[in-house]
């Protein structure tokens, strides 16, 4: 699987980092995810400066993509030529996309009819795109995810994975970085959260 994390400039490190980390826990069933950005470097909502591993073009033939979110969504949801390079399609990808990372989303005609997650600050955004925003985590149709919140990258990376490489190969991905102490509760929530959804 090839895997595009999207990640902005002024992106939020918790959504592009996170769901990189996990969903690269899949190396040994050939997932491989990288960080795919519109130019060679990004610099982030507080300062890291990061080079990108895949030009935006990668999403095109990747997999599975996911929107990470970011302070400057806004002004990239508005720039034609920033939009004008994907050309994803739902009938052979995975797309899934966190807080305003959703908002790309509805602005390439991705989530028509498709009930939406992102967070309270994008909320109003989303909405004036047509699109039903409701107040959950996440939510899926189909081969289209939405989650909602800085810490919801685990469950779009749960989701991908699941759908993917099915439930084993996932809880066992999902152990490893599961905090101790917690860790069965930890996967089975998120699992519980994804699973009626795949």
């Amino acid at each position: 699987m090839k895997i595009a994390v999207l990640t902005f400039p002024g992106f939020n490190e918790l959504d592009s980092f996170i769901a990189y980390g996990l969903l690269n826990r899949l190396h040994p069933f050939g997932w491989h995810a990288f960080i795919t950005t519109p130019q060679d470097r990004v610099v982030s909502m507080n300062g890291l400066e990061m080079q990108g591993q895949q030009p935006l073009e990668f999403a095109n033939q990747a997999d599975i993509v996911l929107f990470g979110s970011g302070v400057m969504t806004r002004d990239i949801a508005n720039d034609e030529a920033v939009l004008g390079r994907l050309q994803l399609n739902p009938a052979r990808q995975l797309i899934g996309g966190q807080c305003s990372g959703t908002l790309l989303m509805a602005k390439l005609g991705l989530l028509q009819d498709v009930p939406a997650c992102t967070d309270l600050r994008t909320k109003p955004w989303v909405e004036q795109e047509g699109i039903n925003v409701i107040d959950a985590p996440f939510a899926a149709q189909g081969n289209v995810a939405t989650a909602g919140g800085c810490l919801s990258a685990p469950y779009l990376s749960a989701w991908a994975m699941l759908k993917g490489a099915g439930e084993s190969a996932t809880r066992e991905a999902l152990y490893y970085a599961a905090p101790v102490g917690e860790k069965d509760a930890y996967v089975d929530k998120l699992l519980d959260t994804v699973r009626p959804f795949c």
